[in-house]
């Protein structure tokens, strides 16, 4: 792993304003050169340095691009990660109304439906499916507001590592508790499943549980192997949320806009937001 990278600092400041502002940002790869994934992720912690020195708390964690359906639509082709934090994340309960869901305040923002692990015990590298259920307590539906201030989504996978990895907000529906006497029939359903999402009535996407790299277990999977050599500048530790990454395509969206999900296969339900 590469050690040392003078700009850190500065690099995550200048991301930190674009993100702050909804600003463009230029390619940080095309001003840096052998900027990779090694300096980028030195940069994610210093993005967490700044945030926590603000007063913003880590409280989960996103995986991005475990979509393989979507990779060449980005020009990324594996999954990055970062901290979501305490100012990012909202617990939303069902309803039979919508729930207002910012996006004005992103640079160009998308929709991602996704489903989200509640972790009960820290998840080692080297667990297997079963080890890994058995580090969850909890599973739920949510939708995250992706960005980029990078125009038109161009950009490296180095550039969304040290740009928060595109986490914009997050809205998470009920976590459901896993029972111990059940990890064998979530592990199944998590192998499974199926989320369409809907702009106002029309269906606009659909995708299954095998586009995220075969299931979120196997996203956390290889969350938890990369963490231990790249952690961001957080640890990852008992009580966090862990989003595992898109299930249909990411779609842009703006204020005035009404969105939903509708799940099979899991006992979820799925969320209906207004956006503003």
């Amino acid at each position: 792993m590469t050690t040392g990278t003078p700009d850190a600092e500065k690099i995550a400041a200048t991301v930190l304003a674009a993100i702050d502002s909804a600003s463009p940002l230029a390619s940080i790869s095309d001003s840096t050169p052998d900027f990779d994934l090694d300096h980028a992720y030195q940069v994610a912690a210093a993005l967490t340095r700044l945030r926590t020195g603000r007063g913003e708390q880590p409280i989960g964690w996103k995986i991005g691009f475990t979509n393989r359906t979507i990779w060449d639509e980005y020009g990324v082709y594996a999954p990055i990660w970062g901290p979501i934090y305490d100012t990012t994340l909202a617990h939303v309960a069902p309803s039979s109304g919508s729930h207002d869901c910012p996006v004005s305040i992103f640079a160009e923002p998308r929709i991602e439906p996704e489903i989200a692990l509640r972790l009960a015990d820290t998840p080692q590298p080297d667990m297997d499916e079963r080890e890994l259920m058995a580090c969850i307590d909890a599973v739920a539906h949510g939708v995250e507001i992706v960005q980029s201030v990078f125009p038109d989504w161009r950009f490296t996978a180095a550039d969304t590592v040290a740009a928060g990895a595109v986490h914009g907000c997050y809205r998470c529906g009920p976590l459901v508790p896993v029972q111990p006497a059940e990890r064998a029939q979530w592990a199944t359903m998590l192998a499974s499943f199926e989320i369409a999402l809907f702009q106002g009535e029309r269906e606009i996407d659909r995708g299954v549980a095998e586009n995220v790299l075969g299931g979120p277990l196997e996203a956390l999977r290889h969350f938890v192997r990369g963490h231990a050599d790249y952690s961001a500048g957080a640890a990852l530790q008992p009580g966090q949320i862990v989003t595992t990454g898109t299930v249909t395509r990411a779609f842009p969206v703006q204020a005035g806009e009404r969105w939903r999900t509708e799940l099979r296969g899991l006992p979820l339900r799925g969320l209906d937001l207004t956006l503003t």
